[in-house]
């Protein structure tokens, strides 16, 4: 059969049965395998690794050896002091959860010879009660893609600027392009199986109520396989489908999230639903601003140092150096922040003052209109349709507080974050004055990383039914589900942490399984 890595065919029975093939996805999948279980995984593209190919591969695993390695003052107290301070009223069992296991699964990783880990520092998103300086996320380390078994590597998704351009992944492996195939090629080595090209469709449940269906539309068609212990959901969330982030009031717009193109549209998830599972809604997304393409696409944004953000009326209303997620959220306040001009000067040769993945051509941009072009502000705004006079006066406020090195309206440059990627030389690294004419205004529109509501989970990663008992035999991890976060963002690699977390607790019950 083809779209098959590690088999020549599907069998009709496996031990676990991974629905999707991101981070989370991967990492049940890898541990299954390690442990002996006949594992298969099914993904709907003809690549694997999703949104999590596209990230930067941290994870917010606290707790763990890597950070002691690099010396941090980072500890699961001091994590659960953090996420105390940051949560809105959290399930603690879940949380508890997550924090007793991230050290041992941490463990379990780097022990195989194939998973290799280390600190990146990258500030928290928040200034609160167990932050750790300069942030205790981790991620993989970079590995040439001729390092690891080819058939796996033939099937990473690229990264998301080449993926969306057709391009093919380069020859070294950096951030979710090593997670992914580093755990795709544990998998398959261990005896597991990676089908590409295969949709899940259903699910069923046997006489006794246990899930032990997974129905597909493959290559050849529609089949249907039973897994023993049990099926993992790890498929993502909603982000692609227009018509449930409507029924379920998700901000923003299918067209503008980082998503694949074509993926992630929610029908896992209410296949679930369909044989009893609870879901919850209430998480909304994991936001960001999204730089405006050519085609109406969003790109992910971060790290800006320089320009400003205004509205329809020409005004600021955030602190454009706030992590991605928290600005996004301002975004989402007012109808009247979508889109955004991002107003910045030329002081960086025409280049966004800020990360954009991708940030697209100049050019491109120029002749779409995504961007315009002008000497002056005040013809900035005529082709922006933008109040002039609110316009200037927006522009000469900000860089009176550049010059004084104190954003009086928004504390922009106050926080460890607003720094991290800055690097004006004025009284303030994060203030940068907008002065230097020709002047260009940039589209922004909300973008998101993904839905965060979905399936609700206990503290072993099992799907509860709609009266909180578990569904036997399914489990459920990653943006497949309600986050264990709400609401909030704690840090880089907290929805990738996550997701690896309660995927390897949900193999860990499998084990445990009779099946």
């Amino acid at each position: 059969m083809s779209g098959l890595v590690g088999a020549d065919t599907l069998q009709q029975e496996y031990d676990v049965v991974v629905v999707g093939s991101g981070g989370g996805a991967l990492t049940g999948a890898a541990l299954a395998a390690a442990a002996g279980l006949s594992t298969l995984v099914l993904e709907r593209t003809p690549l694997v690794g999703g949104t999590s190919a596209y990230s930067g591969g941290a994870c917010w695993l606290p707790g763990t050896d890597v950070q002691q390695r690099a010396g941090l003052p980072d500890s699961t107290e001091g994590a659960r002091a953090y996420l105390a301070a940051v949560l809105d009223d959290p399930d603690q069992d879940r949380v508890e959860a997550l924090l007793a296991q991230a050290p041992r699964l941490v463990a379990q990783l780097e022990a195989d010879p194939l998973m290799e880990l280390e600190w990146i520092p990258f500030s928290e998103y928040y200034d609160a009660p167990g932050r750790v300086p300069m942030g205790r996320s981790i991620q993989p380390r970079n590995i040439r893609r001729d390092e690891l078994d080819p058939a796996v590597t033939a099937v990473v998704r690229p990264p998301v600027e080449r993926d969306r351009a057709g391009q093919p992944g380069r020859s070294t492996l950096s951030g979710g392009q090593s997670l992914i195939a580093r755990l795709a090629a544990m998998t398959v080595r261990d005896g597991g199986t990676i089908a590409v090209g295969h949709q899940v469709t259903g699910f069923g449940r046997d006489a006794d109520g246990r899930a032990t269906t997974v129905r597909y539309d493959g290559p050849h068609g529609p089949g249907e396989v039973r897994a023993r212990r049990g099926i993992l959901v790890a498929a993502g969330g909603f982000e692609g489908s227009a018509e449930r982030r409507t029924a379920h009031g998700t901000p923003g717009d299918a067209a503008w999230t980082m998503a694949p193109r074509g993926t992630n549209t929610g029908e896992v998830i209410d296949a679930a639903a369909a044989i009893g599972a609870a879901t919850d809604w209430s998480g909304e997304g994991w936001f960001c601003p999204g730089l405006q393409q050519p085609d109406g696409s969003g790109a992910f944004t971060l790290g800006f140092r320089g320009g400003v953000m205004v509205d329809a009326a020409a005004r600021r209303y955030g602190n454009e150096c706030l992590p991605y997620d928290r600005f996004g959220r301002v975004m989402a306040e007012d109808p009247s922040r979508t889109p955004s001009w991002f107003v910045f000067d030329s002081r960086e040769d025409g280049r966004l003052p800020a990360i954009a993945m991708p940030e697209g051509d100049r050019a491109e941009h120029l002749a779409a209109g995504t961007w315009v072009e002008a000497d002056t502000l005040e013809d900035l705004a005529a082709a922006t349709g933008l109040d002039a006079d609110t316009l200037v006066a927006t522009v000469e406020r900000y860089n009176g507080f550049a010059a004084a090195g104190k954003d009086e309206d928004f504390g922009r440059g106050e926080d460890e974050y607003d720094t991290f990627f800055a690097g004006g030389g004025g009284p303030s690294a994060a203030l940068v004055p907008v002065d230097k004419a020709p002047f260009t205004a940039a589209r922004f529109v909300l973008s998101d990383l993904g839905t965060k509501g979905g399936l609700v989970t206990d503290a072993s990663g099992r799907v509860l039914d709609t009266d909180g008992a578990p569904i036997p035999g399914l489990y459920a991890a990653s943006n497949s589900t309600a986050s264990v976060f709400g609401s909030a963002y704690p840090g880089p690699g907290a929805p990738l942490g996550a997701a690896m977390t309660f995927a390897s607790l949900a193999v860990e019950d499998m084990r445990h399984e009779i099946g």
